[in-house]
C-alpha cells in the first residue's frame, strides 16, 4: 500500500511581522491545494527582535502543519535555510525566502516536475522588480560567476526551488560552514530543471540583505566552487615577469647599440605603485582562502537551536537516507493521482 506524498515548504525568517500575515495564508493555501500529506510547514526564526516569533507561535498552535525553529541568535540566511534542510520530514522540500519576493504560487509546478522524476526543480528569475542597479549587479555576478565556476551553475537561479528528500539528505552530509546553497545544491547532481519564474516585489518591510551581506554572499559562492582567482594571481605574476623581462632586454639594447639609458622616473613609480596594488589584491584572495580554512578547522556549528514549536524529529545531520526514499515518494505521488509516470 503507497503511502501519500508529503510536501515541506521551509522558509527562513527575520524581522518579518509585516509580511507574516500574507505569507502564512498563501503558503497554507497552496498547501491546501497538493494532494497527499500531512504537508508541512517549516518557519526558521533567524533570530528575529520584533513580534515574528510570537506570531508563528501563534500561527503553530492554529495549524498543527507549522513547525517553528527558532535560532539562538542571527546566524544568517544560509545557516537558516541550513537548519530548515535538517528539520524537515516531507518527501520533497521547498525552500524559499519569506518577503513573498518567491510567490508561492509556483510551488504546485515544481510539485509537477518532481513527479515526472525530477530530483531538483529550481526557479530561474524571468525578470525582476528591483531598481535598475541592482538588477545589473545580479546580472553580472551569475555570469562571472558561471565563467569562474568549476561546475557549470545555472543563470538566475536562488535558493527558490524544489529538492527530493535523497538531495537533502545529501546536503545535510556536506559540514562546510561557508554555505552557498544553490550552488551545493547543483553540485550534488541527479536530474534538475528550471522553471521560469516572475520574482515580485518585496510584499512590505526592508530587505535584510545589505550591499556588504550581497558581497558576502557572492564572494562564498566564488570561493566555494572556484580557484581561478588563485591561478589569475600566477597569471598576473608570470605577466610582470614577462614584462620586466622585455624591459630588461630593451633596456640592454638601448645601453650598448644606441649609447643611451632609458628615462622615465614617473612610469617608475607608477609601475611600482600598480605591481603593489596587485600583489596585495591577490595577497587579499589567498587571505580569502586561508580565512575559509581557518573557518571549517574550527569546526563550530552553522546554527544553535534556542527551541522548537511543534512537531519535529530531533534533528539528524549527517545521517544519509536511503536512494529508496526517493522512489516511495513517487509513489506517494503516483497514489495521490499527481504523477502521471514518476521515476523509480
Amino acid at each position: 500500500m503507497s503511502l501519500p506524498f508529503r510536501l515541506s515548504i521551509a522558509v527562513p525568517i527575520h524581522n518579518e511581522e509585516s509580511v507574516l500575515p500574507e505569507l502564512l495564508r498563501r503558503t497554507r493555501a497552496v498547501l491546501d491545494g497538493v494532494s497527499g500529506g500531512p504537508h508541512q510547514l517549516l518557519f526558521v526564526d533567524d533570530g528575529s527582535a520584533d513580534r515574528t516569533l510570537d506570531i508563528l507561535e501563534q500561527a503553530c498552535h492554529d495549524d498543527p502543519r507549522i513547525t517553528v525553529i527558532s535560532l539562538s541568535r542571527n546566524f544568517g540566511h544560509q545557516a537558516a535555510l541550513t537548519a530548515a534542510l535538517d528539520y524537515v520530514q516531507g518527501d520533497a522540500v521547498v525552500l524559499m525566502d519569506g518577503d513573498l519576493q518567491d510567490p508561492p504560487e509556483y510551488i504546485p509546478a515544481f510539485v509537477e516536475r518532481f513527479a515526472e522524476g525530477y530530483d531538483v526543480v529550481y526557479a530561474t528569475r524571468a525578470s525582476r522588480k528591483e531598481s535598475w542597479w541592482l538588477k545589473s549587479c545580479y546580472f553580472l555576478f551569475y555570469r562571472m560567476q558561471a565563467m569562474l565556476s568549476e561546475i557549470r551553475l545555472p543563470l538566475d537561479a536562488g535558493d527558490f526551488g524544489l529538492m527530493s528528500r535523497r538531495v537533502v539528505g545529501e546536503l545535510r552530509n556536506m559540514p562546510e560552514r561557508h554555505r552557498y546553497l544553490r550552488g551545493l545544491r547543483k553540485w550534488v547532481g541527479f536530474r534538475q530543471v528550471g522553471i521560469p519564474v516572475e520574482r515580485a516585489e518585496r510584499h512590505s518591510g526592508k530587505s535584510k540583505y545589505s550591499l556588504l551581506k550581497l558581497l558576502k554572499l557572492a564572494s562564498d559562492g566564488i570561493f566555494a566552487f572556484s580557484i581561478l582567482p588563485l591561478r589569475a594571481a600566477t597569471l598576473a605574476g608570470g605577466l610582470a615577469i614577462a614584462v620586466s623581462g622585455l624591459y630588461a632586454l630593451y633596456s640592454l639594447y638601448a645601453k650598448i647599440f644606441l649609447s643611451q639609458s632609458p628615462r622615465g622616473f614617473t612610469a617608475l613609480v607608477f609601475l611600482i605603485s600598480f605591481l603593489s596594488g596587485v600583489l596585495l589584491f591577490f595577497l587579499g584572495i589567498i587571505g580569502e582562502y586561508v580565512g575559509r580554512i581557518y573557518e571549517e578547522i574550527k569546526a563550530r556549528p552553522v546554527y544553535i537551536i534556542g527551541k522548537i514549536i511543534g512537531d519535529a524529529p530531533s534533528g539528524y545531520r549527517g545521517k544519509n537516507p536511503s536512494d529508496s526514499l526517493r522512489g516511495q515518494a513517487a509513489e506517494r505521488l503516483g497514489a495521490s493521482g499527481e504523477a502521471a509516470n514518476p521515476r523509480d
